[in-house]
């Protein structure tokens, strides 16, 4: 008798992405023993909730049977009483599972562009040093459907683009580090996968905090969705960021060809072959030009673009578009000059 479905479901999940893993460092079957380079390490980010625990659990069991090595990290956020204690419980279930290296990092969380966002870039930083201090070859995160299909909502209620749309992405980070193997499964397959297990999770009260904007959707927008228009909705909302993200990946590979081709001699961009793209070309075009200036991706939105775009299709002799990071962009001479200062 084979396993529970929940636990067979998340166990196919991390078996197909430890196999793309093998596939990228060169360990396919077949080659010989001597051949191979040596097992890649591939660590999972544990929280202690279902999610991050069925993962655990999962990598654990298909990890020796790949040939590859296991490992894993909690982070402390620092944010609640005794948070600590649970990091260092969370760490002691990941041995017990039988991963090695196990650590808990604990991390100070600022302030900037609210808690949420600044929790996750204080986890992501701590979950890139101790990828490059052990030179694991991946990360595994235990995002769900559901978690996709908030990130979907949420970048819908700020009006961002298909990019946002798109949700996260199965395969992020540099050189593909962090891997999604649960995008496909929802929130509900982990946790059953836990108590079937008898795996004892850690439900974080952030999760259920009112005053958190994930937790609201989660709680309350969600659900009001699926009252509303049936069933159904998270596998849609999954789907559409699949489809977002064909196409923004399309669109992108488009701008990447297109802006050679909008550059004089001296690499400044030309307004009238700007004029001439698409918008939905000309304004990635714009992006990558003003990141590549010195502003910063995550604090560059749609409304900065959108002005500068003007100083194309819309150019009545006005002034300088001040962007994040010191960047300036303006027309000169039929030529758009984006740079810093």
């Amino acid at each position: 008798m084979g396993p529970h479905p929940a636990v067979a479901a998340i166990r196919l999940a991390v078996r197909r992405v430890l196999n793309d893993i093998l596939d990228d460092h060169g360990r396919a079957p077949g080659r010989p023993a001597h051949e191979l380079p040596p097992s890649p390490l591939v660590l999972v980010a544990c929280s202690g909730g279902a999610d991050s625990m069925a993962l655990a659990s999962a990598l654990a069991f298909e990890a020796p049977r790949l040939g590859v090595r296991a490992g894993g990290v909690t982070v402390d956020h620092g944010l609640q009483a005794d948070s600590d204690l649970r990091a260092a419980e969370v760490a002691s279930r990941l041995r017990e599972l039988g991963l090695q290296p196990v650590e808990s990092v604990a991390v100070t969380v600022g302030r900037d562009g609210g808690p949420e966002a600044a929790a996750r870039d204080a986890r992501y930083a701590a979950l890139d040093a101790a990828a490059d201090r052990h030179g694991a070859a991946a990360v595994l995160l235990g995002h769900t459907r559901d978690d996709q299909a908030e990130t979907v909502l949420l970048g819908l209620a700020r009006g961002s683009g298909i990019r946002s749309l798109s949700g996260m992405a199965a395969v992020s980070g540099a050189d593909g580090r962090y891997r999604r193997p649960f995008l496909r499964l929802d929130r509900q397959t982990a946790r059953k996968a836990c108590m079937v297990q008898s795996l004892p999770v850690w439900d974080d009260p952030h999760n259920a905090d009112p005053a958190y904007t994930r937790s609201r959707l989660r709680h309350e927008g969600l659900p009001a969705l699926e009252k509303a228009l049936g069933k159904g909705v998270v596998e849609a909302l999954a789907r559409t960021a699949q489809l977002s993200r064909d196409d923004a990946d399309a669109l992108d590979a488009w701008a990447g060809r297109a802006e050679a081709g909008v550059r004089d001699a001296d690499g400044r961009l030309e307004c009238a072959a700007l004029h001439d793209l698409p918008p939905a070309v000309r304004r990635r075009v714009l992006r990558r030009a003003a990141i590549e200036a010195g502003a910063p991706a995550g604090s560059l939105f749609a409304r900065h673009i959108e002005e500068v775009d003007r100083l194309i299709t819309g150019w009545r002799g006005q002034g300088a578009i001040n962007l994040p990071g010191r960047v300036v962009a303006r027309r000169q001479g039929g030529r758009l000059v984006i740079r810093q200062g």
